[in-house]
């Protein structure tokens, strides 16, 4: 695909449309889990290590509430037939899936938050831009209709936004979608809200657990290819 379709897509502006559940408290799913999951090769895991702590961060990283997220989508790698080159990123909206190709039949899976209906879109794109507790510009339609949102901002660098910090809804890292020399708006980022992960909450942006985040954002360059399933 050599586009990015948007399917009933608001037009937002220049400012990232990963985090419009922000401030609004995205419906928590009630389900408990455990702290383990099952790899698809059918061996068993421990998430403590992955999923603890994040240390010698500019601001802290808890554990990941892991009796809240399904473990079904805790970070695996399983065997992903792909015509795609090593490196390259594959996300699978239906099944809620992110997938860096390994090569050799493997590749990396991370469970994701997807876009909303209304807000879904597919096509193929390069990662452009990597920050590090990246700050949030919500566009101007956005806090028109969410005023509740005015306390939370601030007089940054780039405009009115959210600077960087735990309580920013694009967590801990942000990966920044391009098509040529156009910003799609669309990021893969970490968040504040883990339990959301393997839910449709998002507005099109693809959301990950910070620990997750982090761990995608040191494997993947600058120039990555990002194929998104229709």
């Amino acid at each position: 695909m050599s586009s990015i379709s948007r399917r009933h897509l608001l037009t937002w502006g220049s400012a990232s449309l990963g985090a419009l559940a922000f401030g609004s408290g995205a419906a928590e799913s009630q389900q408990r889990w455990g702290n383990s999951g099952r790899g698809e090769y059918g061996a068993s895991y421990s998430a403590s290590g992955a999923y603890g702590a994040v240390r010698g961060e500019p601001f802290p990283i808890p554990a990941a509430p892991l009796s809240r997220i399904n473990p079904a989508y805790l970070r695996a790698q399983v065997y992903y037939s792909s015509s795609e080159a090593p490196g390259t990123i594959i996300v699978d909206p239906r099944s809620r899936y992110l997938y860096l190709v390994l090569g050799g039949g493997q590749a990396m899976r991370y469970g994701v938050g997807v876009g909303k209906q209304g807000f879904a879109w597919s096509g193929t794109a390069v990662i452009q831009d990597k920050q590090e507790w990246p700050d949030w510009y919500p566009p101007k339609e956005m806090i028109q209709r969410r005023p509740d949102l005015r306390p939370q901002l601030t007089q940054l660098q780039s405009g009115i936004g959210v600077p960087g910090g735990p309580s920013n809804p694009l967590g801990a890292r942000a990966m920044y979608l391009w098509q040529g020399n156009k910003d799609t708006l669309y990021r893969i980022h970490g968040t504040n809200e883990p339990w959301t992960i393997g839910t449709s909450a998002s507005s099109g942006c693809i959301r990950m657990i910070n620990q997750d985040a982090i761990a995608l954002y040191e494997r993947v360059p600058l120039g990555a290819k990002v194929v998104v399933l229709g």
